[in-house]
């Protein structure tokens, strides 16, 4: 098996690297990385060995290689879709640029990975994270009974925005500490101390194109009618996205039959003991893989209503880890060319 990272430097390149190194089961003959112009040249160890990153280019680097994950930004996956799938490679992407393409599945493994059998592009997308925690979590209710509808405040870390974002909230922080004016160019605000009500752009319906992803890509996702309405919001930590989720069901869901179902689920792990003051929190999750639930209850202005908490590594099961888990299943499958 021989696998490709496009993006290999970047904040999610670096992740793919971390999990396929520690994922002992994942049968890789050879590892080959890729990079721009920049990237080119850097070198990075690998089960024992140094691999230097190759300069993406329009050529035939791909011929030989079973399955891409791809994390270089949208714009270059769009450019190198062809290039990267010409013989037949699965092209993994990480970015936006494929996801609501009609022959292009929006895969998270522990909803949909039956959707990996259909990609005539040979491209599979990875959904925006956001997205990917909630709808880990809403599989476990939907599964109880049908979900007519979602409202999901997000509290997103800088890591949503890449490296780059998080060493601008660290470097924010110490020119506070230091008494300097904090230098802002990664996001629209300072984010040390403040929060931002934005994520993205905005669209002419006055939600952000974050917002919408989240509307979108969880309808198809889930092959549902479901509707959401997302407020996003940046926050000042590094790692770890958190949300808090209201849904409305068909029939009602009592907290106990929503646990049991959480319990059951794949990929999700609930903390939920309010009395000791426990509970899902990105100060202790970064780093981890799964989804986590907590603070589950019913919705007292819904007599259809549950209400929870989510939190979830962005980069890891928001990025690096679904891609990852979706090259499993076509291993497994042997869906792979």
């Amino acid at each position: 098996m021989k696998i490709a990272i496009v993006g290999a430097s970047g904040a999610v390149g670096q992740e793919f690297l971390n999990i396929l190194e520690n994922r002992k089961d994942f049968p890789i003959d050879e590892l080959v990385l890729f990079g721009s112009s920049r990237s080119a040249g850097k070198k990075y160890s690998f089960r024992g060995k140094e691999i230097e990153v190759k300069e993406l280019q329009h050529n035939d680097d791909f011929k030989d290689i079973d399955i891409a994950l791809t994390s270089a930004g949208a714009s270059t996956s769009k450019k190198f879709a062809e290039t990267i799938t010409k013989y037949g490679t699965i092209m993994i992407d990480n970015s936006s640029a494929f996801r609501m393409d009609d022959d292009v599945p929006l895969v998270v493994p522990e909803v949909n990975a039956e959707d990996c059998a259909n990609c005539p592009r040979k491209i599979i997308a990875n959904p925006n994270c956001t997205t990917i925690q909630m709808v880990v979590a809403l599989k476990a209710i939907e599964d109880v009974s049908h979900i007519r509808r979602a409202h999901v405040a997000t509290y997103q870390a800088a890591s949503g925005a890449g490296a780059s974002g998080m060493a601008e909230l660290e470097g924010q922080i110490r020119q506070i500490v230091e008494g300097e004016k904090p230098t802002v160019q990664k996001f629209v605000h300072q984010l040390a101390m403040n929060i931002i009500p934005q994520v993205d752009v905005f669209t002419d319906n006055g939600y952000t194109k974050e917002e919408m992803k989240m509307f979108n890509e969880t309808r198809k996702i889930m092959h549902s009618d479901i509707q959401v309405s997302a407020m996003c919001v940046r926050i000042p930590i590094l790692r770890a996205h958190s949300e808090a989720v209201w849904v409305e069901t068909e029939r009602p869901i009592s907290v106990e039959e929503a646990k049991e179902a959480f319990a059951k689920a794949k990929g999700i792990k609930i903390i939920d003991n309010p009395e000791n003051h426990e509970y899902p929190m990105p100060l202790y999750l970064s780093g981890k893989d799964e989804v986590y639930v907590g603070r589950i209850r019913s919705d007292l202005s819904n007599p259809n209503g549950l209400t929870f908490w989510v939190v979830a590594d962005q980069i890891r099961k928001g990025a690096a880890m679904n891609a990852v888990q979706i090259a499993e299943y076509l291993i497994q499958k042997n869906l792979v060319k």
